[in-house]
């Protein structure tokens, strides 16, 4: 089968290849013939190193697709079934799952950081967090693999894979934002339209899209935004907007020390600052004893949107039946396997918000 297979950290070269095999399906694994798959910032982000993993590597996580065979105990999925992938499966028994913090379970993931999980000819190849997404096929825990129904769109699916889930979730899962509240959202690429538009559903009545690029503003304004602005007019959009008071909620979709410290500057006293971007960790931000205890404020992190799936991923399907989440206009760009390296290089564009592969099959 094919895959693209990216040999070095930070080199912007990919190698596409029709010579990979995909490994397994072993006992509790599904094997899954991709149908769509997401271009995240997340997998740049791996590429260039600043989330650490093993080379070479597939990239790609957001992803669904049908599955085509299943090991042994894995009984509730058969060949044929359409299933979106959950990058950060849940094993059930670790004391996060026991807690209901599922997820935080990191079992599934690190396995797949430390097994390869292709053969490029006879050289071993790892996969992005367990996935793999950027090939044709890809084997994954069955608890990796929830079921969609046939109405579902493949791209559809994979959207809310990771960069929906991953928005929206921190709005309505992490930060319950109520009704009529003030949010301002830092960075509008999909994981950011995804918060605006959670923003929208949970009823906040000023929702401020703040990005460095300002077509990337005006779109925001499309999925929901009520303002928006770059970060050198967000103190003076929020004096006019809150009274000078600050917002309830800050989402920081972008997570680098500047961000962090002008979400920080942006919320009310007593306000929260919750971190959705996945930012480096050889980064640093200070922040004095002081303002965190008189400041009142509150960081918190949003990893995955604190989701719960598959009962997450089912109610973002149900909000897209409805009308009321807005999936189909979020994906910009249909790409083939052969234009992700060039989809990198796009991400940052103001007129990209999801670009999505789409393999044989796709509807």
């Amino acid at each position: 089968m094919r895959a693209a297979i990216f040999h070095t950290v930070g080199d912007d070269k990919v190698e596409i290849r029709d010579d990979v095999t995909v490994i397994g399906p072993g006992a509790g694994e599904v094997r899954i013939r991709v149908r769509a798959a997401g271009v995240c910032h997340s997998d740049r982000s791996t590429r260039d190193g600043v989330l650490p993993h093993p080379m070479p590597v597939v990239l790609g996580h957001e992803a669904s697709g049908d599955v085509v065979a299943v090991g042994d105990g894995v009984e509730d999925l058969a060949e044929g079934d359409r299933v979106v992938v959950n990058w950060l499966p849940a094993c059930g028994s670790c004391p996060s799952c026991a807690r209901g913090e599922s997820y935080l379970c990191l079992a599934n993931v690190l396995a797949g950081y430390a097994q390869p999980r292709f053969l490029a000819g006879q050289t071993p190849v790892f996969a992005m967090a367990g996935c793999g997404a950027f090939a044709e096929e890809i084997v994954i825990p069955r608890a990796g693999a929830v079921k969609v129904a046939p109405d579902v769109p493949y791209e559809v699916a994979a959207l809310v894979g990771c960069g929906v889930m991953t928005g929206v979730g921190a709005v309505i899962n992490t930060a319950r934002v109520e009704p009529g509240a003030a949010v301002a959202v830092i960075g509008c690429g999909g994981v950011g339209i995804a918060a605006i538009q959670g923003a929208r559903l949970a009823g906040a009545a000023v929702i401020v899209a703040v990005d460095t690029v300002e077509a990337k503003q005006q779109t925001a304004l499309r999925f929901g935004a009520t303002h928006g602005c770059g970060p050198e007019t967000l103190s003076e959009l929020s004096a006019q907007l809150t009274d000078g008071e600050g917002f309830d909620t800050v989402f920081d979709v972008v997570a680098v020390p500047q961000t962090l410290r002008a979400a920080w500057t942006a919320a009310r006293r007593g306000g929260a600052v919750v971190v959705v971007g996945a930012g480096r960790s050889d980064q640093q931000v200070a922040f004095s004893p002081f303002e965190l205890l008189f400041e009142g404020k509150t960081i918190t992190s949003s990893l995955y949107g604190a989701s719960q799936a598959p009962r997450d991923f089912d109610r973002m399907f149900g909000l897209w039946r409805a009308g009321r989440l807005d999936l189909s206009e979020m994906i910009t760009h249909r790409l083939r396997l052969e234009d992700v390296g060039d989809a990198f290089a796009a991400l940052g564009r103001g007129d990209v918000i999801r670009q999505v592969i789409c393999y044989d099959g796709a509807s």
